[in-house]
């Protein structure tokens, strides 16, 4: 998406500076020499695709066992029965290659891998007692639109890079793209300079990736046979085409042509596909599990492996048939390490779009920083499968989940407190137990989740986020609706010593139960300051506790259900 496709101004997460995501943008900045990288309305980073690109293989060349091979497309796999064993891989000189590994990633746009391999897998919108979402529309085989993509240059005054009339070209198609254009109807409402703008890249560039009456095309290739996808695809880009001539006749912006230094000539090497197949996972992620992750029958923010906050946002403009869907306001989410496991076919870890969620809840997971992240916790996995000689789905959740921390990737998407903060993975680690909870909140294109670490907690919420972490713990009548001080926090941990307490050998020589009030150990051990025991406790100050005196997040081991 990021660079073949050419969808080079993200969509989300500028606020959730996590793993590979913020390695790519922190590697844009110094490419740019800026932070600033909104030269687009759509988009706090905006770049453009060759930069993108380039940053990709620099990382790629410094890893000293990876080899990277061009110009093979996937055929097929090999399995010895239910297991994939290797993929299979042809050029068009007809050669093949046989690649054989202990695990495979399906990291293809369509689930082209897992389906060869025979993986039960849904597509198209569900009906609603199937997805277990009130709002699904029912069952139909519609997908998303896809977009072809292209970048455009500014060429300067005078300059007339207007591209041959495609063939086929009515104007009519893009009536009504903005206010600037002829219309029958009610155009968007934004003039033709102002939706240049909506995805400008720096050196003056434009991609053009357009949702209202631009170069959205409804294709649904995902059964199809290459041959016949490639086909299909020249229809989508001879729509861009046909978008680019208008922009540059009808709409007068003679000067703009294709860049000719990115991608294929300004056009995408691939489409933008926002859709495909998605697997049958061992956990199938829903939008329940986003609108009220604490009160499910699993607690599948408990295994999260990736941060998003993005909204459910589906691209069916050019398809009239799509049933209408009531999308709701979601908070920011994380997404399950289940997800990306297949319910039954081993050797095979699946990420990009192919991950096992709704198909509403794709509307949410399939962007870039999104997918980026996701990719990054599929290769921890398959390190992890390939040490520990396990499959997938004997994975220990909480160790992968450790992997990608000491990564600085977020397993909770707690907009507030960041990796920079010294208790940014005690904060993480406490609230994938549940014990503190986070709090959603819709906000249009940047939904967020807030753990407010500087705020007190009451007596009572402490106990029943315990009471729901693990249910012998009995609630205590006392005081239940007070404050929490310093001190009843520890007299709650300390009395509760087989559910929460652990003795931590320390290099004073042991533990013992006046570590608890000893404020120097604090403020040394901890980084913890202000320990008057009548105090109210603040929250971030009780995970550091918590984390540090219980080690409950390595010491409580959940399952892909999160329980």
């Amino acid at each position: 998406m990021l660079t073949a496709a050419g969808v080079s101004c993200t969509d989300g997460n500028n606020l959730l500076p996590s793993g590979m995501w913020e390695e790519f943008r922190q590697a844009l900045h110094e490419h740019y020499k800026t932070t600033n990288l909104a030269t687009g309305w759509v988009s706090e980073t905006c770049f453009e695709p060759h930069a993108g690109d380039s940053i990709f293989k620099v990382w790629a060349a410094k890893e000293k066992n990876l080899s990277i091979l061009y110009g093979w497309s996937f055929e097929k796999v090999e399995k010895r029965e239910n297991k994939i064993i290797s993929a299979i891989f042809k050029n068009r000189k007809g050669e093949t290659l046989n690649i054989r590994a202990q695990i495979t990633i399906d990291a293809t746009e369509l689930g082209d891998v897992f389906a060869n391999a025979s993986a039960a897998y849904d597509l198209g919108t569900e009906d609603a007692a199937y997805s277990k979402e009130k709002i699904a529309p029912g069952k139909t085989d519609i997908i998303q639109d896809l977009t072809w993509a292209a970048i455009l240059k500014d060429y300067g005054i005078g300059a007339d890079k207007t591209i041959a009339k495609p063939a086929g070209f009515d104007a009519k198609d893009y009536y009504c793209s903005c206010t600037s254009a002829p219309c029958f109807n009610k155009p968007y409402n934004v003039d033709a300079q102002m939706m240049l703008n909506y995805a400008k890249l720096p050196n003056n560039k434009y991609m053009l990736n357009w949702p209202a009456h631009g170069n959205d095309s409804y294709l649904n290739v995902v059964e199809d046979n290459d041959q016949t996808r490639s086909k299909k695809y020249e229809l989508a880009k001879l729509h861009t085409l046909g978008f680019i001539y208008f922009v540059q006749t009808t709409l007068g912006f003679k000067n703009l042509g294709l860049a000719k230094d990115e991608m294929d000539g300004g056009l995408a090497f691939i489409p933008y596909n926002r859709e495909g197949r998605r697997i049958k996972g061992i956990v199938r992620f829903n939008i329940n599990h986003i609108l009220d992750p604490y009160n499910q029958p699993e607690r599948l923010y408990r295994t999260g492996i990736a941060v998003g906050d993005y909204p459910v946002d589906h691209h069916h403009g050019q398809n009239p048939k799509t049933p209408d869907i009531n999308f709701p306001k979601i908070p920011s989410f994380n997404i399950p390490l289940g997800a990306l496991i297949p319910e039954k076919t081993d050797g095979l870890i699946v990420c990009e779009k192919g991950i096992s969620v709704s198909n509403i809840v794709n509307g949410a997971t399939r962007l870039q920083p999104v997918v980026l992240l996701t990719g990054q916790a599929a290769g921890i996995l398959a390190a992890a499968c390939i040490q520990n000689n396990q499959q997938p789905r004997e994975a220990d959740v909480r160790a992968v989940q450790q992997k990608l921390l000491d990564a600085k990737c977020y397993i909770m998407p707690y907009v507030d407190v960041n990796p920079e903060s010294l208790y940014w993975q005690a904060v993480q680690h406490v609230g994938a137990t549940g014990i503190l909870k986070g709090f959603g909140k819709p906000e249009g294109w940047e939904n967020k989740t807030f753990f407010y670490p500087d705020s007190v907690i009451s007596v009572m919420e402490f106990e029943e986020g315990i009471k729901n972490f693990d249910s012998a713990y009995i609630i205590s009548k006392p005081n239940g609706g007070s404050l929490l001080t310093v001190e009843k926090a520890m007299q709650i941990i300390v009395s509760n010593g087989e559910l929460l307490h652990m003795k931590v050998l320390t290099n004073r020589g042991g533990f013992h139960a006046g570590y608890f009030f000893d404020e120097k150990f604090w403020k040394n051990d901890l980084g913890l300051s202000d320990f008057g025991l009548q105090r109210n406790i603040r929250r971030y100050e009780l995970a550091v506790l918590l984390n540090y005196y219980t080690n409950i997040f390595s010491r409580r081991k959940v399952n892909f259900d999160g329980l």
